[in-house]
Formats: C-alpha cells, sequence, structure tokens
C-alpha cells in the first residue's frame, strides 16, 4: 500500500489543467463508438432543428481529454501504484451540453483521499478527482467526478 509520505497532493489541490476543441470529427466518432442514435451528434440542421447552436457533443466525450493529459504525472502525484488502481466510478454533470467549437478547459482537483477496508481483506484506497470543464468565456459547462481505487497489495 502506497505510505502516507508518498501522497504529494492535498484534498483541494490541483492535479492538472488541460485544454481541447470539441471536434465534429471526434464528436461523430464518439458518436459511432457508442451507439448515439439521435442525429443531432453527427447532422448539423438536426442539431439546429433541435435549438443547439452547433453539434452537441455525446455525453461522455470530455474523456478525451485523457489524449491531452499526462498519466504518468498525475499518478505520480497522487502516490498510486498504477498496476493496483482501477476506476470505481465516474459521474458528468452538465449546466449545457459542449458543442462543436467549445473550446474547453478541465482544472482537476483532488476532491477525497480516504481509505476503508477491503470486503476480501487489506485496505483500499480511494482518490476522488473532480475536473471542472469551463468555456473560453469561464462558464461551467461540465463538472467531471471520478473515483480511483487502489487495492491494497
Amino acid at each position: 500500500m502506497t505510505s502516507p509520505s508518498a501522497r504529494q497532493l492535498s484534498v483541494g489541490a490541483v492535479l492538472d489543467v488541460v485544454s481541447f476543441e470539441v471536434e465534429a470529427g471526434k464528436v461523430r466518432e464518439f458518436a459511432t463508438a457508442t451507439h448515439a442514435a439521435d442525429a443531432v451528434h453527427t447532422d448539423g440542421q438536426a442539431a439546429a432543428d433541435a435549438g443547439f447552436a452547433s453539434i452537441p457533443a455525446t455525453p461522455t466525450h470530455v474523456v478525451v481529454a485523457g489524449h491531452h493529459r499526462n498519466q504518468q504525472q498525475f499518478v505520480h502525484a497522487l502516490g498510486l501504484a498504477i498496476e493496483r488502481v482501477v476506476v470505481g466510478s465516474v459521474e458528468w454533470r452538465y449546466s449545457r451540453p459542449p458543442v462543436v467549437g467549445d473550446r474547453l478547459t478541465g482544472t482537476r482537483r483532488v476532491a477525497g483521499d480516504t481509505t476503508k477496508a477491503g470486503k476480501r481483506g487489506g485496505v483500499m484506497r480511494l482518490v476522488t478527482l473532480e475536473t471542472h470543464w469551463v468555456d473560453d468565456a469561464g462558464d461551467t459547462v461540465v463538472t467531471q467526478r471520478e473515483v480511483l481505487i487502489e487495492r491494497g497489495s
């Protein structure tokens, strides 16, 4: 198990900041990959008819930020043993749908860092991360919350 001294970031600390543009091609790829049936994600006219200023991204689109993050750096900063980490949960809360043309900037912070006894013995570490995704105007578009679980050794 990771020692308390290996935990370099406290609750509230910024883990990373990344930006990306919501691109039509990526939205189309996600819509195809997730079998999104609503044409608003692939057809500009359908999006306009539904009242969107542009094609809206699929609900989990902000996961593309993983391609812009240094995954090894954040794992190291948290003092996690990556070979023992699983994603426990992810949830998204939307202020509005991200749309093609948005540039989103996400600030990911440590929202919690606890331990609990595992059902099969040992201790698990639960690290909760929260990312606030804002547009160029600084308005929150999406808040993403994820729980990483580091299983005991």
